[in-house]
């Protein structure tokens, strides 16, 4: 006698990895845009106003992404 059986613990990890997938692609894209929008503030201001702050111009993004990832 043959049997069938299912598992939906199968289909509810599929769903629950897609679903933390997805999250994670959207905190990705989050953090893309925070990181681009530092960028830019930091290159907005002058070399003055970056010297006040103990930023040189080199060294934007190297800040820009420490602030946004933590790396």
């Amino acid at each position: 006698m043959a049997s069938i059986t299912t598992n939906t613990n199968t289909r509810d990890s599929f769903f629950a990895n897609l679903r933390a997938s997805v999250a994670d692609a959207f905190h990705a894209a989050v953090q893309m845009r925070q990181y681009r929008a530092t960028v830019t503030q930091l290159s907005a201001l002058s070399t003055r106003e970056l010297e006040d702050l103990g930023i040189s111009r080199s060294e934007i993004k190297s800040v820009s992404r420490t602030a946004v990832y933590g790396v």
